[in-house]
This record gives C-alpha cells, sequence and structure tokens, in this order.
C-alpha cells in the first residue's frame, strides 16, 4: 500500500514534460513518411469474421498526397472528415466481407480514392494506402 502511494506521490510531482515523448515534448508532431504534400491519416480498423467464426480486425494505413498547395490546406484541415470517411467504408467493407477473406487492397483504394474526392469537393488529391493488415 505504502508503494503505491509513493508511487503516485512521484508520478504527480514529475514535470509533465519528461513523461512526454522526445518527439512531442517540443508540440511538434512527427510524421512516419512521405514528403511536404503527404497528409497522413490516422490508423482505421474494423471488426472482421475469422474462420472459426471468432472477431478479428482489420487494419489499414493511408495517406494523402496533396501536390496543390491549397488544395493541401484543405485537405489538412478536412482530415478528421476524411478518416470518418475512411472508417466508414471500411466497416461497411469489414462486415460483409466472408470469413478467410483476404481483403480487396483495389477495391478499398478506389472507394477511398472516391471519399476523398467528395469530401474535399474535387479531384487533385491522390490517396496512397501503405499497409492493411488482417488479424
Amino acid at each position: 500500500m505504502d508503494r503505491r502511494l509513493a508511487l503516485a506521490a512521484l508520478v504527480a510531482l514529475a514535470p509533465s514534460v519528461a513523461l512526454a515523448p522526445p518527439a512531442l515534448a517540443n508540440g511538434a508532431e512527427k510524421k512516419k513518411g512521405g514528403g511536404l504534400s503527404y497528409i497522413q491519416i490516422q490508423t482505421l480498423t474494423a471488426s472482421i469474421v475469422r474462420r472459426n467464426g471468432s472477431r478479428g480486425v482489420m487494419t489499414m494505413e493511408v495517406g494523402v498526397d496533396v501536390a496543390n498547395e491549397h488544395l493541401r490546406d484543405l485537405a489538412a484541415a478536412s482530415a478528421p472528415r476524411l478518416r470518418a470517411a475512411y472508417a466508414q467504408v471500411l466497416q461497411i467493407y469489414a462486415s460483409g466481407l466472408p470469413a478467410a477473406t483476404p481483403p480487396d487492397a483495389d477495391y478499398l483504394a478506389a472507394r477511398f480514392q472516391r471519399e476523398t474526392d467528395r469530401v474535399l469537393g474535387k479531384p487533385g488529391a491522390k490517396l496512397l494506402v501503405g499497409t492493411i493488415l488482417v488479424n
């Protein structure tokens, strides 16, 4: 019991900057890759049914490459809307995916590209698919 109190006091007294990761301590967000025109979208997940009937997870990493600076600013501001649109498409797709069937990356990329154009209001942003994992 005394150890827990001591640990809680130590955590409460420790400066919050010391607990932050080095990349985030100065307020900068670390990108995984891509250039200046690349906008990374937070990882998407959806529930699937495994071969044995239990639940699994499909994970997908995507990003948007936008060469036009004005459209890139719009895409960066619309990142939460893009992520929500992608998540909805992925969840609908995953819910209809037969058990033990691999995902169709070409189909998902085409649907995500259509959602990208819809959310941004015009074409010009290119969707890039990183990885698709089924667990």
